[in-house]
């Protein structure tokens, strides 16, 4: 029997047994889920527990209870290797016992065994732990890479996805030693780059593990699912030395959209939040919820439509996002109630009639088209959000406006004049971006 003794315990958590049990306990117990979501696939940050653990057990308590095989893909810090290895041990010892490794997966991988990557490393070790504690009969497929194309790891995580057994670990760190300002801003557009699946911008230095966290947003693209924030946090949360930090984020993976996901736990927070921001314009209250799902921290656009008896109150919205999806709620559904220049402002006595629709919009997508023709042949009634732009004219319509003009060429004549063109107008500038909406 082959095992790979611990060789962080003691300086990246705790030596002893008991010791360690009682803080994994305490760190499982003070960072709860935002849902009760479970997923197959995080990332997690690998730094010592007094940083990142809170976060770590975050992230780990979304992972699926019925798994029973977890991939775990991690950066080599102490030793330059090109690709990813494999090591042929059978056990890994913790100090809560031993995670079997299922050598049928690893004898199935295409990489060079080579244990002396796993020897030091502590962005495995940290994780293992928590599976110990959570999924204490899950076998693991511990992997480590260097200079590495996150194409490689896309497709094993491809490969085995298939299997509702299998689980994969991303660790990963963010950006290090920079003053914490700093390192909010970095961390903050490394995220939003995670969020959106944009890896086409993603740099090494923004993150130790980039490919593994470009490979899993490769893999999220391709199958149009979202990474979901669970948390950004550094180290001077925990040492309150703000001149040289190191950042931590975690997400776990949804088979889906964010805004579905939003959509399908967090309806009633959503229509909350709008009631509480229209009710501090009534001056019936001042109190937007000071805690709230990491989800609503990532940039979102919306639109917040508010009606009485049927009819239109008023109608507010963000076309591209560019602020938290938690302000964006807030604010338009302000706006809408007293800012809408189609109306009055919204009387307290109008307020319990409210009805109130939330269009969480996707990110708008270009469309390519060789003249008009062209351009209303790819045009979806009834799914297809829509934007045009040529100069200073624009105009948008939401999928709903199908409703009252479902008629391709009535839809596009109305919004260029919406614009401020002419409802036959086209020119070889004209830009169009097509969105689509979950409404809550």
């Amino acid at each position: 029997m082959n095992i790979k003794y611990e060789n962080a315990a003691g300086t990246f958590y705790p030596k002893a047994k008991e010791e360690l049990n009682k803080l994994l306990d305490i760190l499982l117990e003070q960072n709860q889920p935002d849902s009760d979501f479970k997923t197959r696939a995080i990332i997690v940050p690998h730094a010592g527990y007094i940083f990142s653990g809170g976060l770590s057990a975050k992230c780990f308590q979304y992972l699926d209870s019925e798994i029973k095989n977890i991939f775990i893909f991690a950066p080599s810090h102490y030793t330059r290797i090109f690709g990813s290895v494999k090591s042929d041990y059978n056990e890994f010892n913790t100090p809560l016992g031993s995670l079997v490794v299922n050598t049928d997966i690893i004898n199935d991988l295409d990489f060079e065994i080579n244990n002396q990557p796993f020897e030091k490393e502590h962005s495995l070790e940290v994780q293992l732990p928590f599976i110990k504690k959570l999924f204490p009969t899950a076998k693991i497929v511990p992997i480590i890479y260097g200079c590495e194309d996150y194409n490689n790891i896309s497709k094993v995580i491809s490969k085995y996805w298939q299997d509702r057994q299998n689980a994969f670990i991303i660790s990963s760190d963010l950006s290090h030693f920079y003053p914490a300002k700093e390192t909010i801003k970095i961390d903050t557009y490394t995220a939003n780059l995670i969020e959106n699946n944009e890896i086409r911008n993603f740099e090494a230095e923004m993150a130790c593990g980039a490919v593994g966290i470009c490979a899993i947003s490769n893999f999220a693209k391709e199958k149009g699912y979202s990474l979901i924030r669970a948390g950004l946090t550094n180290s001077s949360e925990s040492t309150g030395d703000t001149s040289r930090t190191v950042g931590y984020g975690g997400w776990y993976l949804f088979e889906g959209t964010k805004e579905e996901y939003i959509k399908k736990y967090f309806s009633d927070f959503v229509i909350n939040l709008c009631k509480k921001s229209i009710e501090s314009g009534l001056q019936l209250g001042n109190s937007l919820p000071e805690k709230y799902p990491e989800v609503f921290s990532e940039i979102g656009a919306s639109f917040v439509t508010l009606k009485i008896n049927n009819n239109l109150r008023g109608c507010i919205g963000s076309i591209i996002a560019h602020r938290s999806l938690f302000n964006d709620i807030a604010k338009n559904a302000h706006s809408a109630a007293f800012s809408d220049p189609r109306f009055l402002p919204l009387r307290i006595e109008e307020f319990k009639k409210l009805d109130i629709t939330v269009s969480l919009l996707s990110k708008p997508q270009k469309i390519e088209f060789s003249d008009e023709d062209n351009l209303l042949e790819k045009l979806v009634p009834n799914k297809d959000g829509l934007i045009i732009r040529d100069g200073n004219c624009q105009g948008v319509y939401l999928p709903d406006v199908w409703e009252q003009l479902p008629d391709k060429k009535l839809f596009l004549s109305s919004l260029k004049q919406k614009a401020g063109m002419a409802k036959d107008y086209f020119s070889e500038t004209l830009e169009t971006f097509r969105f689509y909406t979950t409404k809550i």
